[in-house]
């Protein structure tokens, strides 16, 4: 791919493009991949528990197989994040994400089929969900490094992967009804392996590894993504620069902050609703609604926050860097005090609680606009990769996490205030440690090395932004003022 080298502002285009289609593809996407991964959460108890409104099996599996089964995904997640982000890099994370996404479609249908097997036949097919799904934030990643632009990134990311959270919201208010059809709990595995099948077929269709690729982009638009992505599609014959990588404190500052959030949100996810049944006697599995609220409020948050974001970059107000910073404090910061704030929660005070909770899980949501595009801002070219090796060492911490709730918890059913308080003072301490590592190490410029010597994209990026930077984005001498 050749680049223009001159520093003339490029040329946005006014309309909606295919950028936009982009991204609402991957935002469906994103919400059928989370379909895969939640519903198991969320089918667990009419599976273990009979009903009087379907003829649906049901098991009697004791709480330390519930758990076995429920942390299964997480060991095949774990594993397959590097591997898709190569393989993303090398083959196109078009086809990958395709191919996986209809993949776990397909072994969602055979969910009821395993749990008559037994216990350990639903956890073989958890773990095998989990490989398949942990090719989605790599590939994702490799698409969206190549069709967002830099002035654009905050917004267009944040949009894509608040996909995530309506999918989490969606599948707990929905639920219910399907679980009281004739269908029964199989009904939701059915259903999420269908819509999986059919949005790999569109994104086989419809969407594209580049703007390059595209069948449908106009040229001024394709010119546009080009000059301010800083990614090419000579990419897939470059080598990842492994050791570069892994010397560079930027990585590292990214890594911690991806950790912090990861164990954060997994802590809540897990352990919140037995927090609120034993220590404040609510049961928030048995309203759809109310589980539901936190992820809805973060879902809305994520349009709130990354169009201020961009705002704020493109006016030239604060840098790239410093808005990274900004908004990753914000996202880890704000829910270490509401953590802190819930663990002197009594049964007497549900309504301040679940205030609590919805805050710390929805403003979570400015972490999108932080150190999830990250990985663009420092290597476009290797953004896919970086995401696999941050997103599966991140994802150990979500196996952890839980555990050392576990150890900490004499009896989880009793709810002793002052362990559940021990419980939210290290994961408060966890955000705060981690954030203050991505402040202190976090950079938001393009690296050296993403780019071999011989090719410029990286090099017109950084003009195009230079030129721009009244309307744009900050020059790079402010890059560095944080």
């Amino acid at each position: 791919m050749v680049f223009d080298s001159s520093t003339e502002k490029p040329i946005k285009p006014s309309s909606f493009g295919a950028r936009h289609w982009q991204a609402i593809l991957l935002f469906v996407g994103m919400m059928i991949n989370y379909f895969q991964r939640v519903n198991i959460s969320a089918a667990i108890v009419p599976m273990t528990s009979p009903s009087a409104a379907s003829d649906a099996p049901y098991y009697k599996w004791d709480t330390s197989q519930k758990s076995m089964i429920l942390s299964s995904f997480f060991w095949g997640y774990v594993v397959s994040q590097v591997p898709s982000g190569l393989l993303a890099k090398r083959f196109g994370a078009k086809y990958v994400i395709s191919l996986a996404t209809a993949a776990g479609g397909i072994m969602c249908f055979f969910h009821p089929m395993a749990a008559r097997g037994g216990w350990i036949s639903i956890c073989v097919l958890r773990v095998l969900t989990g490989l398949v799904q942990g090719s989605v934030y790599p590939c994702f990643h490799t698409l969206l490094s190549k069709w967002v632009p830099c002035t654009e990134r905050g917004f267009l990311t944040t949009g894509v992967y608040s996909g995530a959270q309506f999918g989490t919201a969606v599948i707990l208010i929905s639920s219910g009804s399907i679980f009281e059809s004739s269908m029964g709990w199989p009904g939701l595995f059915y259903i999420s392996g269908g819509l999986g099948l059919a949005w790999a077929l569109l994104f086989f269709l419809q969407g594209a590894n580049e703007p390059a690729t595209s069948r449908s982009i106009s040229q001024t638009e394709k010119d546009y993504i080009e000059s301010l992505t800083g990614s090419n599609n000579s990419s897939q014959s470059l080598a990842v620069p492994w050791k570069s990588i892994f010397t560079s404190g930027a990585f590292y500052g990214l890594l911690a902050a991806h950790c912090g959030f990861t164990w954060g949100f997994y802590t809540l996810l897990t352990e919140m609703p037995t927090y609120m049944s034993s220590v404040l006697q609510l049961d928030v599995k048995s309203n759809a609604l109310l589980s539901s609220l936190p992820y809805f409020a973060m879902g809305v948050l994520c349009f709130v926050v990354s169009p201020i974001s961009d705002l704020l970059i493109n006016r030239g107000t604060i840098s790239i860097t410093t808005a990274r910073k900004l908004f990753n404090s914000i996202g880890q910061w704000v829910p270490m005090g509401c953590l802190i704030g819930l663990g002197y929660m009594t049964a007497d005070e549900k309504t301040g609680a679940i205030v609590l909770l919805t805050l710390a899980v929805g403003i979570n949501a400015a972490c999108f606009c932080g150190y999830l595009v990250n990985h663009m801002d420092l290597s476009p070219n290797f953004a896919g990769p970086m995401m696999g090796v941050t997103n599966g060492l991140a994802g150990v911490t979500s196996i952890v996490a839980p555990l050392i709730v576990g150890v900490i918890l004499s009896d989880e059913e009793e709810g002793d205030p002052t362990e559940w308080r021990v419980v939210f003072f290290i994961t408060g301490g966890v955000y705060l440690l981690c954030n203050a590592l991505f402040v202190i190490f976090g950079k938001a410029t393009v690296q050296p090395w993403n780019d071999a010597p011989s090719m410029s994209s990286t090099m017109t990026l950084r003009k195009n932004i230079q030129a721009d930077s009244k309307t744009s984005a900050p020059t790079e001498a402010k890059e560095n003022q944080f």
